[in-house]
């Protein structure tokens, strides 16, 4: 069993809370994602299931042990940093076999690992070479590979794709997802890249200021966000944000109006939000707004303008024409609502 468990977990520097009392459960093999801006905790939160960081308060279990006063060499994880952390006088074959050494396992089992590690990534014809030699990538994979050869219950990730190029990162998420499936273990990945947390995640755990903010599968996080700030940072390009007033019931923005399918509580404005591609050209719900700025992305168009006095954006075919204004239409179905003063979706 390699499921790992956040009890209370807080962690207190120079008198600031920066992880506020978070209870999480990840299951045996899942594939959860942290994920969050930087600051938020995301970090700190792996470092204190690895045992680099020490908890103010709470528990943390791995399989059925509280591993809380246990040291990092003790709790069975392995931590892939960001930086590669690789050896660079050593050849790959040494870099990958250094934890298995410095363990005394035996040469004829570690030869064994080492070789299955470098199959499984791809780099049996590396092994002799110096990181140096290597890209980006094929450092990164080295990196993998020293944790793969432990057998860990638990793969620990902080953010290891962002020191490669985009096209780089996208390869890598896709191998990493296949380890994953190959190892059958529990990872738990850092990223503050949404989009890597939609596309690798059986969950997404998204947090802000220290404290867990959602927890859900990638679609339902995108599709049924908790509050503003989850909606504003799962997506791209963002959600839009306008902010509306309510009388009996109808809602108001932009000289237009709707119905609202929901009890507004006595509410006199709501926030509205509304998904870029959701921004449409044959809705019910039709409004006109100045252009500000056009972004071309192929296939697509990124079209800037301002309702209400926010920025907001829609998401439209390459086929549409833009001029100085445009005419935007919004059907009720796809629009999410907000409490104004506490963000939580209504």
């Amino acid at each position: 069993m390699s499921k790992v468990v956040l009890k209370n977990v807080t962690k207190i520097y120079d008198k600031k809370k920066v992880i506020d009392n978070v209870d999480l459960t990840i299951e045996d093999k899942e594939f959860v994602v942290l994920v969050g801006a930087s600051g938020c905790g995301k970090s700190t939160i792996l470092r204190m299931i690895a045992g680099l960081e020490e908890i103010t308060g709470g528990d943390i279990y791995i399989g059925d042990k509280k591993v809380n006063d246990i040291q990092p060499k003790d709790r069975d994880i392995a931590f892939v940093f960001q930086s590669y952390a690789l050896y660079p006088h050593m050849t790959v074959r040494d870099n990958i076999a250094f934890g298995l050494k410095m363990r005394k396992v035996d040469k004829d089992t570690i030869e064994k690992k080492v070789q299955e590690a470098a199959e499984i990534l791809d780099l049996t014809e590396y092994l002799d070479r110096k990181p140096k030699q290597l890209s980006g990538g094929q450092r990164q994979r080295v990196a993998l590979g020293r944790a793969i050869v432990r057998n860990p219950k638990v793969f620990l990730m902080d953010e290891p794709l962002s020191n490669l190029d985009a096209k780089l990162r996208v390869q890598m998420r896709s191998e990493i997802k296949k380890l994953h499936e190959k190892l059958q273990t529990t990872f738990i990945y850092v990223t503050h890249d949404q989009t890597e947390a939609l596309t690798m995640g059986d969950r997404i755990v998204v947090l802000d200021k220290g404290v867990i903010q959602q927890v859900d599968k990638p679609e339902e996080i995108y599709d049924n966000p908790a509050n503003t700030f989850v909606a504003g940072f799962i997506g791209s390009p963002q959600m839009n944000f306008i902010n509306a007033s309510v009388s009996d019931s109808n809602i108001g923005f932009a000289g237009c109006s709707f119905r609202a399918a929901k009890d507004m509580g006595g509410r006199n404005e709501v926030t509205l939000g509304i998904r870029p591609e959701k921004m449409i050209c044959n809705g019910e719900v039709k409004f006109t707004a100045e252009v500000e700025m056009v972004e071309l992305l192929g296939s697509e168009k990124i079209v800037y303008f301002g309702v209400n006095g926010q920025k907001c954006s829609a998401k439209l075919s390459s086929e549409n024409s833009i001029g100085k204004t445009i005419e935007l239409s919004i059907n009720p179905s796809d629009i999410y609502l907000f409490d104004t003063v506490t963000g939580m979706r209504i």
